[in-house]
């Protein structure tokens, strides 16, 4: 069989077009063996390959190559098909850029909300005398199809009524083919869009009419022309979507807590309210300790593990003692009926009803065929996974550093471990059982979604755990001696410190960030969209020494800092021996310690003299004052430790870790003694270079960092891409996530403008996700009382409303906001469930403050809330389920 490649390519001079395909005359789908094309001339490329005539379909794709720079094509492969009874085959294809309307082929819409469940193949294959017209239109709804209109009686003569109908079952990209014969080449045509049942024109194909040449004339072979795009206007379409984490559901099933089964329901109110998304927080285990401080959904053992604690125990099995299963029956209603998870005995109960059950039943479930599929797809991930934690509950801790002989990971010795004939084989191989079952059920629920066309959207956090697997198996890909965090804001006055090591992005480029990609691609078997958790990082991070606390002493990683030469360049007289360190003057220390201050002096701190302290060696560090006062639970001690650590923040500059002698002002340095004791001509030196360096001399060097990871990241799933772009946002940010198409995330009261207190919804982009909170924020209720001049402000500068704003938020100004957020442009508007629910005065929770999910500023906040009503009473709710559709209809959101 031959098989001819012709593409138009204009390359520049010392460019070459090349070929890189999954069969071995192409290189076997190794890019270094790509071919090198043949140039035809006035653009055209072209390479015939001799191909056994029983060979299977491949993808293959084109490259442009000039030394050694490539440039690649979207991530969308070519594919080759073969048809019957064709020696010859001649495929016209076309470079393939990232289309505009990029959305639209992610898996949100071709697997969601536009899923053709009822797709409709039709006759014809590619075979000898045959020509075949491959095009690409997502945006077609469910209900409407594709035709191909033309000059030729075979294409109806111009007339819609009469052409044929694309063959739509590799949605979002329609084929036909036509007997060559029949079609009498040349021949114009347009493609066209009709709504079925009965035929209805939506929309013909603008432009002027393309046209099947002579030269596509098939003689013997069999044409395919690829790669062609529905020439049309873009279909506005906006949805609406709630955001809750899943431990947060509530159905009459649960057993104490959220459960993926419940999503089902979920789905039900979804679908009955109009929405079409569904927004979770992450859904990884996070089992270290068993202890409540595991709730927090983003500190992962395993960025590829789900949580035990979603598995809907009755499905996994009932146990056969009927004692036993009575009383975790009892024990269910028990914790079902609590306000609030208790995640301890929940996760306790569940773990050990999972282990009567595994030696019940484990080891014909391990057994099984549908298991053994799944443990092959996955065993680079969960075998150590389970190994870790098995030697987790060994060794009584995840530390990893504490496990003797397996504290470097060793993956012959894991191997061995796990091995049928090893002791702890029993003890691995229960976790594999609890992850098969989770992953059915998860499976089971994206299904379940995508027949309703409904998305699930799930969350990816900037972070990974210094205890985790990921750290336990490849620690050359994280910088274990830092910190994550964020700088100060709204949330949080003293920055965030999440504990999390950073990123080495180095060394995970050298592998094409290939950790990343399984991590995307495993997300992707559940999850059709993903936020990604604080998406600024990817262009800088938040990096705070190990031996810190508090997120100001922190400083943008990767950055360009400052040499002493360059500061005095900007005229600032830089002087190390008290800019970098901590500058306490005698005056501070009362307003700071009170009554405690001369204990503080002479316990903690050391006279230089001049009025100025400093810490002793006990105290020169915060992590060193936080393990010292660990246990400290008097107000006495409290305000100490408090105290030392704020003075330990009071530096001017932050010397740069790996380039020593180079330096980042601190941020929010203008609040330090050591900016007071600046003259005002140094002041306004530092105020300048702050600005500078915080706002304006990292837009470029930040742009080329995003753009060396993102698009990798971006084109290896065909999920949506969402991102959480909020805080300190640089100036490059929103260009790059636009030329990603990344939809950003717009939140009305944390607006993006200068000099802007609320947002303009109005003026949102097209491309984003709009919402009235996040769980890191307190919902509409509460927010409207914690500052009643700012509300008064919104009540009537936003709303327009005259006269004093209500002390509460009331459901009609409740129903106002979302109404609002509703009518931005936005594609997105996910709310939480709290929110929605705000709009009925007898529906919503009595207190407000009971539906907060997460404090930032609390570092060991317990994430615990639980709805107050089970989603089957909310499906019940015929008026407000039909209230709440209207109102989402009224906004032009299907």
């Amino acid at each position: 069989m031959k098989i001819t490649f012709e593409i138009y390519y204009h390359t520049r001079w010392g460019e070459s077009l090349m070929l890189s395909g999954g069969t071995e005359q192409l290189g076997a789908g190794d890019e270094s063996r790509a071919v090198v094309m043949d140039y035809k001339g006035d653009g055209l490329w072209s390479y015939t390959i001799e191909v056994p005539a029983t060979i299977a379909a491949f993808e293959y794709r084109y490259l442009v190559k000039s030394g050694d720079e490539v440039r690649r094509e979207w991530n969308r492969p070519h594919r080759f098909e073969p048809g019957k009874k064709a020696a010859e085959y001649r495929l016209l294809d076309s470079w393939r850029d990232c289309p505009d309307d990029l959305p639209f082929y992610s898996s949100a819409f071709t697997q969601g909300i536009f899923f053709r469940q009822h797709p409709q193949p039709q006759p014809g294959v590619p075979a000898a005398g045959t020509i075949t017209f491959k095009v690409f239109a997502p945006q077609l709804r469910p209900n409407e199809q594709l035709l191909l209109v033309g000059s030729s009686p075979a294409l109806g003569n111009w007339d819609p009524m009469q052409a044929p109908v694309l063959d739509d079952t590799d949605f979002p990209e329609w084929h036909i083919t036509l007997d060559a014969a029949q079609v009498e080449i040349p021949f114009e045509y347009k493609f066209v869009v009709v709504r079925s049942h009965p035929r209805e024109v939506v929309a013909w194909e603008t432009g002027a009419n393309q046209v099947c040449g002579e030269s596509m004339q098939p003689h013997s072979s069999a044409v395919v022309i690829s790669d062609l795009r529905f020439n049309g206007a873009e279909q506005p379409w906006k949805g609406a979507g709630t955001a809750i984490p899943v431990f947060s559901l509530r159905t009459d099933y649960g057993f104490g807590t959220g459960e993926f089964l419940d999503l089902k329901y979920l789905v039900d109110w979804a679908l009955r309210t109009g929405q079409s998304f569904i927004q979770l927080l992450p859904v990884n285990d996070t089992t270290f300790t068993g202890g409540w401080w595991d709730s927090y959904p983003y500190n992962a053992n395993s960025t590829f593990a789900l949580h035990p604690q979603y598995l809907r125990l009755s499905e996994v099995g009932r146990l056969s003692n009927e004692a036993e299963q009575a009383r975790f029956d009892t024990l269910q209603k028990e914790l079902n009926l609590l306000a609030d998870v208790d995640y301890e005995r929940v996760n306790r109960a569940k773990m050990e009803y999972l282990h009567l059950l595994f030696d019940e039943q484990g080891d014909d479930t391990l057994s099984s065929e549908g298991f053994k599929t799944f443990f092959k797809e996955n065993k680079f991930w969960l075998q150590p996974y389970a190994a870790f934690c098995s030697l987790r509950d060994r060794f009584g801790t995840a530390d990893f550093t504490r496990w003797g002989e397996f504290a470097s990971y060793d993956e012959s010795m894991i191997a061995d471990y796990c091995a049928v004939w090893s002791p702890w084989n029993r003890s691995v191989a229960f976790y594999y059982y609890i992850q098969y079952h989770l992953h059915l059920q998860l499976s089971d629920v994206r299904d379940y979604a995508h027949r309703a066309g409904v998305v699930l959207k799930g969350d990816i956090p900037i972070g990974i755990s210094r205890n985790s697997v990921d750290a336990w198996v490849n620690p050359d890909l994280f910088r274990m001696n830092c910190q994550a965090g964020a700088p100060p804001d709204d949330f949080s006055i003293e920055g965030q410190n999440w504990g999390f090591p950073t990123y080495d992005w180095e060394v995970m480029a050298r592998d094409g960030y290939a950790w990343w990609k399984a991590r995307l691609r495993h997300m992707s078997i559940y999850f059709d969209a993903y936020r990604i958790d604080h998406i600024l990082g990817f262009f800088r991070i938040w990096e705070i020494p190990l031996d810190a606390v508090h997120g100001l002493l922190g400083h943008f990683h990767s950055a360009m800092p400052l040499s002493p030469d360059e500061l005095a360049s900007k005229g600032f007289h830089f002087d190390a021996s008290w800019q970098t360190v901590p500058y306490i003057r005698e005056e501070s220390l009362h307003d700071i310690f009170g009554p405690y201050t001369d204990e503080v002096k002479m316990r903690f701190l050391v006279n230089k003299g001049n009025g100025r302290w400093d810490l002793n060696v006990m105290m020169n560090t915060q992590r060193k004052v936080a393990d010292y006062f660990s246990g400290a639970d008097d107000e006495m001690n409290i305000l100490i430790r408090d105290g030392l650590l704020k003075l330990l923040d009071e530096v001017l500059f932050l010397e740069d870790p790996d380039m020593p002698g180079y330096y980042h002002p601190r941020i929010l340095g203008n609040r330090t003694q050591a900016y007071q004791a600046l003259d005002a001509d140094q002041k306004a030196s530092f105020d300048r270079l702050y600005e500078d360096f915080f706002y304006w001399r990292h837009n470029d060097f930040w742009k080329a960092e995003a753009l060396r990871k993102l698009p990798a990241l971006v084109e290896s799933t065909d999920m949506l891409v969402c991102g959480e772009d909020l805080g300190m946002i640089p100036g490059c940010v929103p260009e790059v996530m636009q030329q990603l198409q990344i939809l950003s995330l717009e939140i009305q009261r944390m607006p993006k403008e200068w000099n802007c207190e609320f947002g303009d919804v109005s003026r949102y982009p097209v491309r984003s996700v709009c919402t009235t909170s996040t769980h890191d924020m307190s919902g509409i209720r509460s927010w409207w009382q914690e500052d009643p001049a700012r509300t008064q402000r919104y009540f009537n500068e936003v709303l327009g409303e005259a006269g004093e704003a209500p002390a509460t938020c009331e459901p009609w100004i409740c129903e106002r906001i979302v109404a609002l957020n509703l009518s931005a442009p936005s594609m997105l508007a996910i709310l939480p469930l709290q929110d929605w629910l705000s709009i009925d005065g007898r529906l919503r929770r009595k207190n407000p403050d009971e539906e907060r999910i997460n404090i930032p500023s609390c570092p060991h906040h317990y994430w615990r809330y639980r709805m107050h009503l089970s989603i089957e009473q909310l499906l019940a709710e015929g008026e407000f389920n039909t209230r709440l559709r209207e109102l989402i209809a009224r906004s032009g959101r299907e």
